[in-house]
């Protein structure tokens, strides 16, 4: 179960993936490590504002960032991306289950005619 502080990061991890080009990016770090400018290649706007995106997602705890010479770095941060998969794992088990006890019932008390 999460404490106070896992619920805090978690709540960080979702408003970060809220965006649709935080997601993008996201996708392309999954593939593997990137600099600033080539994560900002596909998006029309500055690179003041991917760098803006790309400190919610450090924030967030799904990227991290190096400077290496002249040259930022960034990378997925995979413990944090399977936490937030644990957490709708654990949802999506649950809902499952209850679609099953309602199929099931449904079957029994109104079976499917046949066409």
């Amino acid at each position: 179960m999460l404490n106070n502080q896992g619920a805090a990061d978690l709540d960080s991890v979702f408003h970060a993936l809220a965006d649709p080009t935080r997601r993008a990016i996201v996708a392309r770090l999954c593939e593997g490590p990137a600099s600033v400018s080539e994560l900002a290649k596909p998006f029309a706007m500055s690179l003041p504002a991917i760098v803006q995106h790309l400190q919610v997602l450090e924030h967030s705890g799904l990227v991290r960032s190096e400077k290496i010479g002249r040259v930022r770095s960034c990378s997925i941060v995979p413990g944090t991306v399977r936490e937030a998969e644990a957490w709708l794992g654990l949802r999506r088990t649950s809902a499952e289950r209850r679609l099953d006890r309602l199929e099931g019932f449904l079957n029994q008390n109104h079976p499917a005619k046949p066409i």
